[in-house]
């Protein structure tokens, strides 16, 4: 597997062109950012240099579209993911993912038909350019009810709706934390195959009850309750051998240094990746 890095749980990080260099620093081999920003922020010629005289990949950008409000929003945004599908083919990126909140404001059946309709939209527009789309569920607890009406939070509701949405480059962006946090053990894990997953990402939680845990409140890999080695050897069993990036939402990330930061994530990595 690839260890990657996302800007969460890092500090402040002046640069796209700083990120890759201390992701490099600190031993990851992928990076998640906005290939189009790159692109704007170094030119072409030298965002290729950068990724590649560093042997580093791109691993996932974040889908810039609004698929959640309003229609308008939603259709304002596509311009945007255009621009980012084609810079990410450019750098040879292959990844876009997007969360899914597990409750909602909207009336949930037209919430859902429309979402479902954007989302293959999205989808059908990132693979004109070979990018698979990753779709998160989220489990922590409290954001359940954080809007007047339940929805998706669930790694069975969720693979049913990639299912509904029926693009082929659909699949899973698997977090630990919401593995962790929908009670999930291994076998779960051993019931996928590597092609239903586009993503990983990489914390850890405080050994508190899973109802309790905050979302921006997690742990950096190897320091709490989540059994990151079952995580990860249980991926690698199934044969997933892509990009694991490290993000932790945590308030720390404004207390410390980057560079303490991404020590402590380089050392988390090396425990959880130890035990497999």
């Amino acid at each position: 597997m690839i260890r990657g890095l996302t800007r969460a749980g890092i500090g402040h990080i002046a640069s796209n062109e700083q990120f890759i260099v201390y992701a490099v620093q600190f031993g990851f081999q992928s990076v998640d950012l906005n290939p189009a920003d790159l692109i704007r922020e170094v030119g072409m010629e030298k965002a290729l240099h950068l990724l590649e005289s560093n042997n580093i990949v791109l691993g996932s950008f974040d889908m810039p579209v609004d698929w959640r409000s309003t229609e308008e929003a939603f259709l304002e945004g596509l311009p945007a993911l255009v621009e980012q599908a084609k810079a990410a083919k450019l750098l040879g990126g292959n990844k876009c993912c997007t969360y899914i909140l597990p409750s909602t404001d909207q009336d949930v059946a037209p919430f859902m038909i429309a979402a479902t309709r954007r989302l293959r939209l999205c989808a059908d527009i990132l693979a004109a350019y070979g990018i698979r789309f990753g779709l998160e569920f989220v489990g922590s607890w409290h954001l359940r009810e954080e809007w007047a009406n339940p929805f998706i939070w669930t790694l069975d509701d969720t693979l049913a709706w990639i299912d509904t949405i029926q693009a082929r480059n659909v699949g899973l962006l698997f977090d630990s934390y919401h593995w962790h946090t929908n009670g999930l053990g291994t076998e779960a894990i051993l019931k996928l195959k590597p092609e239903q997953i586009v993503h990983v990402h990489l914390n850890d939680a405080k050994n508190w009850a899973i109802s309790e845990l905050m979302d921006g409140d997690r742990l950096y890999p190897g320091e709490g309750a989540i059994d990151l080695t079952g995580f990860l050897s249980s991926l690698g069993k199934i044969g997933y051998k892509d990009v694991v990036a490290q993000e932790v939402l945590s308030p720390l990330a404004a207390e410390q240094e980057s560079t303490q930061l991404l020590a402590r994530s380089q050392a988390g990595f090396n425990k959880a990746f130890a035990g497999i």
